[in-house]
């Protein structure tokens, strides 16, 4: 084999297991909700305790997110991505033999320790790859399957609890998990150039208890104000602080702030901080509004809001068209402005409306945003040279999540503070996701120096 044919393999092998990989996690997030009332009547408990199966994945990522860049460079990103997958494969197992909510709790938390890792160590390893050149088309293609997935779960989920036992959800991720570390253990390349790095105590510390218990603490926000939760969130908001200070005068932190001084990477992390909120808060939304107002079944509301992800393919399709017409500033401005407007549609359509117009108006939100998120994708990194990749990706996950969870909780809380009618209800809080967007759109303007400063121009890779 020759040398061109073997980087070749290796650059296509990276490609391939990245996206099942996070097909798999992505997947695994919303596919399990649909399978909640089955597994709690197995278990002989009720939907309400199964909670913790969203709660403890969420803590089990939040613990390991800040670690990543540090894992990736101390022991290698390709032997990390292995085992993040191993674990995930396994924790699969373990919640498919669960007898009990303990032990799933258990399984999802080891689920969580894994597929926290997926995402900023594979984009470390994708950005170190291939060139700022390349990377447009990657974003392209990377989007599609990552989009595609939560759109499946409920609609696979679906079809899984009607036809086959609860723990076939869990199952269907050993096959894909097997198949990623074999592919990986054949062909991916392993990096030991930035290897050397001091592990940051203090920031492990205050990173791995603080972040996580404020997450859990945005979580279950949702079920009520409660004494240990609001003790619980402000030991956790207290830590982050705290390691703000430290991160800003460490020579070597876990997570890297410096970072935030380079002004484009600080620009389109914020803007992915607003855009995660607005969109996760609508897509969490979106489902159980739909269902509960119009008596729609999971598998059924899976369908109508699959809509959003053909929108999403077909922006990526697009996008070479698009970014030469208007440039990526543009790109991202309109994409926010219009896509808001789609979810002020979506408000006045309200969920008994026409359903041709919901599709519409839901196809609009992934063609627009899908044209913001994915030209974000590839321009937050233009400037972030190769050994500060691990960092910059696993600081732009951690606000990426934290934009997630921002916007599901505030939601969850309009759902929860207004005693007003249901569709009333649902159209006050999808005129709050339009309002996250339409904020970015007005921060993106005022980004324009940072954003223009990009201008990618397009390769292809091979």
């Amino acid at each position: 084999m020759t040398m061109d044919r073997k980087v070749k393999y290796q650059r296509r092998a990276l490609c391939t297991v990245y996206i099942l990989a996070m097909f798999m996690a992505a997947l695994d997030g919303t596919i399990v909700y649909v399978a909640l009332p089955s597994i709690a009547a197995e278990l002989g408990v009720t939907s309400a305790q199964l909670s913790g199966l969203t709660v403890w994945y969420l803590v089990g990522v939040s613990m390991i997110l800040p670690c990543a860049g540090y894992l990736g460079d101390r022991f290698g990103s390709k032997k990390m991505f292995m085992v993040s997958s191993l674990v995930f494969t396994f924790a699969s197992y373990m919640c498919a033999l669960a007898d009990s909510v303990s032990m799933l709790n258990i399984a999802r938390f080891l689920q969580g320790l894994g597929g926290g890792l997926f995402a900023p160590i594979g984009m470390a390893m994708i950005f170190r790859t291939f060139s700022i050149e390349e990377r447009p088309k990657l974003s392209r293609s990377f989007v599609i399957p990552i989009a595609i997935a939560p759109a499946l779960g409920p609609i696979i989920g679906g079809l899984i609890v009607t036809y086959l036992p609860w723990q076939w959800i869990f199952l269907i991720n050993i096959p894909i998990g097997l198949f990623i570390v074999i592919i990986g253990a054949l062909f991916l390349q392993e990096k030991h150039e930035y290897m050397g790095k001091k592990l940051d105590v203090k920031g492990l510390l205050l990173m791995v208890i603080g972040f996580p218990l404020f997450m859990y603490t945005l979580n279950r926000l949702t079920a009520g104000m409660s004494l240990p939760i609001i003790v619980f969130g402000m030991i956790g908001l207290i830590m982050i602080v705290t390691y703000v200070f430290h991160a800003l005068k460490a020579d070597q932190p876990l997570l890297n702030l410096k970072l935030l001084e380079e002004k484009t990477f600080k620009r389109i992390s914020m803007l992915s901080f607003l855009g995660a909120a607005g969109l996760q808060g609508f897509l969490y939304l979106f489902p159980i509004m739909y269902q509960y107002t119009t008596g729609a079944s999971p598998l059924k509301s899976g369908l109508t809001i699959f809509i959003e992800a053909i929108g999403l393919m077909v922006a990526s399709r697009v996008m070479p068209l698009t970014l030469k017409l208007l440039g990526v500033y543009r790109v991202i401005v309109y994409g926010f402005l219009l896509s808001s407007v789609f979810f002020l549609l979506i408000s006045w359509i309200g969920p008994t409306g026409s359903i041709i117009g919901l599709q519409i108006c839901l196809f609009g939100i992934g063609l627009t945003l899908g044209h913001a998120v994915i030209a974000m994708q590839y321009t937050a990194f233009h400037h972030i040279n190769k050994e500060k990749m691990s960092q910059a990706t696993t600081l732009f996950n951690v606000q990426n999540r934290l934009g997630a969870a921002m916007g599901i909780v505030s939601i969850s809380l309009i759902i929860s503070m207004f005693s007003i009618g249901n569709e009333q209800l649902y159209q006050v809080a999808i005129i709050f996701c339009a309002m996250l967007l339409l904020a970015a759109c007005l921060f993106a303007i005022n980004s324009q120096t940072a954003i223009k400063s990009t201008s990618p121009k397009m390769k292809k890779a091979s």
